[in-house]
């Protein structure tokens, strides 16, 4: 364990330039943590049958796609390297999909709360972002008050997961068992999470670059990892509740589609009034859901039957 700690922290240092010149460091330390976590699975795993050779099943795809990286590490930027990476991302991906989850057993509070633990991680690193944007700037009222817009829009998305929706599908994956339960936790946390942490990476990145100049229209990417950004911490919100619940969140999927909409629309405003009009939407759909599931969130929230 302290060897994969050390190599993930290799990892996290070579990170920022993964693509460039630390290509090779980081393929190496990700291999690396990759090899010691297999080793680490089959060590534990092995007076228990059935999970040992559940582990054995993922251990080729899992090796694979480390070593795809870590071969695009020797090779020179440019489309093979990137073929190399989108390989290895299928790979890793596709491989629970492909041996299946037979023999997995899981403990569900701990799985579910392990995953509401990294978003409530993404959404402090996108405070940290909006600091960090901030900290080069003249503190001006429309500064701090882009500041104070990117800290509601960030407390909506937080309320958006941990009001009752991580409630209800704690509850849900704790009640099954079995391949049923280790369906979920792949399906519904181990992939449809990865697209929640990518919305607020997104979303995060919109707030930073909407304080540089917030007299200035959004750039095309800028606005598009803004509210595109947020469409899609949404869509993951609806895809969750769909695969979980087999119920669809309309006005989720509402909101999500408008989002969208106002993508064009962020590169002609300032961008001041872009985020304005972010949190305009956000407070709007909370405040909706909060009123009109009273009720029913009551109940959830103190598991009244």
């Amino acid at each position: 364990m302290m060897l994969a700690m050390f190599a993930m922290l290799v990892v996290g240092l070579a990170a920022p330039a993964a693509f460039g010149e630390y290509a090779l460091l980081f393929g190496a330390a990700y291999f690396a943590v990759r090899l010691l976590h297999v080793l680490l699975y089959l060590f534990t795993t092995r007076a228990d049958t059935v999970l040992f050779r559940a582990v054995l099943r993922l251990t080729p795809g899992m090796l694979a796609a480390a070593a795809l990286i870590l071969v695009a590490g020797f090779v020179s930027p440019g489309p093979v390297r990137a073929a190399l990476w989108a390989l290895a991302i299928i790979v890793d991906f596709g491989t629970p999909l492909v041996v299946g989850t037979s023999g997995w057993k899981v403990d569900s509070d701990h799985f579910a709360e392990r995953h509401g633990l990294i978003i409530i991680i993404a959404l402090g690193e996108s405070v940290v972002a909006l600091g960090v944007s901030a900290a080069g700037e003249t503190l001006s009222a429309g500064v701090v008050t882009a500041a104070a817009l990117g800290v509601a829009v960030v407390g909506a998305m937080w309320w958006l997961y941990f009001d009752v929706v991580a409630l209800v599908a704690a509850r849900k994956f704790a009640s099954l068992s079995g391949r049923v339960q280790a369906n979920m936790a792949r399906d519904s946390y181990s992939y449809i999470h990865l697209f929640m942490v990518f919305g607020i990476v997104l979303v995060a990145l919109g707030l930073k670059k909407t304080l540089l100049d917030i007299d200035a229209p959004l750039k095309t990417v800028v606005s598009v990892a803004l509210f595109g950004g947020m469409a899609l911490y949404l869509l993951a919100h609806v895809a969750f509740r769909l695969r979980n619940i087999g119920t669809l969140n309309v006005q989720r999927l509402v909101v999500s589609v408008l989002l969208i909409a106002l993508i064009p629309v962020g590169v002609l405003l300032p961008s001041l009034a872009s985020l304005v009009l972010l949190a305009v939407v956000l407070t709007a759909l909370v405040t909706y859901e909060a009123i009109r599931f009273r009720e029913m969130r009551h109940r959830i929230r103190f598991d009244e039957h």
